[in-house]
């Protein structure tokens, strides 16, 4: 393993302690040979488990929470980071430099590797911002102490304890409105390159309209076959306007679900038996984060050059 032989005792013998420690201040170790009477440092409360963002204070009209700070102090440290590399690039790169690039470089490519080269790189600043704030947001949120500091608000005369810090991802007013900024997106540059055939993919009548001209003309076989197909086509159109819009609370409801228990699992972990249990959940965590980032910018890409190659489609058919 790289170490002496009494180094590896010593190792062995803080493993065995944090382990004995951990079980005896758990709810878990209480549950089997009762309260030894360790100080309250070593014990974990039971984890108190509310859906809606605490409100910390309003600017005007506008309500901050708790997972509102979490959200700017993200931004903060995505910039301090992206200052902190590019401030001084090497031609040598230092290892910050080079995982920084190591990680740009991979959505770069998995951007033109989805959307091609003549789009890929257009999508590339939003695509990369939404992973990036997504993977933070997630591994900010299981840094030891970020939901432990509280403060104090008194409510109709008794006062209540609350996290000042929050995860945002297990805030579904965040993940809805990430995902409106991911539905605009696609919006956009569906407009924007495919024009009228982007909403033809939902009101597509063109069939409908050119059965009753056949009807009129005297064409009543064609018509009436025309007509019906072009009943499909509307009801088809229909279907996928609804699943475009269902995109959103599809988007929103994944990474809040899937955020928000994450941390609930984390809690229980630290309820029943603290430190030692808890530490392959976030493990655990850390990876779900990133693979949550990943479907949440994947998706948001692959939605958007669908998108931009309708005519393509179009021309192909």
């Amino acid at each position: 393993m790289g170490c002496s032989f009494p180094v590896l005792i010593v190792i062995i013998i803080i493993v065995l302690a944090v382990g004995v420690v951990s079980l005896l201040s758990g709810a878990l170790g209480k549950a089997i040979v009762g309260d030894v009477g360790l100080p309250d440092i070593f014990t974990v409360d039971a984890p108190h488990v509310q859906l809606p963002a605490e409100e910390i204070g309003h600017i005007g009209p506008i309500t901050i929470t708790n997972t509102l700070i979490a959200s700017w102090i993200t931004i903060v440290v995505l910039v301090a980071l992206a200052w902190a590399v590019t401030h001084r690039i090497k031609l040598i790169p230092s290892r910050l430099q080079s995982l920084l690039e190591f990680a740009i470089e991979w959505l770069l490519n998995l951007c033109t590797d989805v959307a091609g080269e003549k789009y890929g790189r257009r999508f590339f600043p939003i695509i990369t911002t939404i992973f990036l704030f997504v993977i933070m947001n997630s591994w900010l949120s299981l840094v030891p102490g970020f939901g432990s500091i509280t403060y104090t608000v008194a409510e109709h005369g008794e006062e209540h304890v609350m996290p000042l810090l929050r995860g945002a991802n297990t805030d579904i007013n965040f993940t809805l409105a990430l995902s409106i900024v991911s539905f605009i997106f696609v919006c956009y540059f569906g407009i924007r390159y495919s024009r009228l055939l982007f909403f033809k993919q939902f009101f597509n009548g063109g069939r409908f309209i050119r059965g009753h001209g056949l009807l009129f003309r005297g064409k009543v076989k064609a018509g009436f076959g025309s007509i019906g197909f072009g009943i499909i086509d509307m009801f088809v159109g229909f279907l996928e306007l609804i699943s475009f819009f269902i995109r959103l609370v599809s988007f929103a409801f994944r990474l809040f679900g899937n955020m928000l228990g994450g941390e609930i699992l984390i809690l229980m972990m630290l309820f029943l038996m603290p430190y030692l249990l808890a530490v392959p959940f976030y493990g655990l965590e850390l990876l779900v984060g990133a693979i949550q980032a990943l479907i949440f910018g994947g998706l948001t890409l692959v939605f958007v050059t669908m998108a931009v190659t309708l005519h393509e489609h179009e021309e192909a058919h």
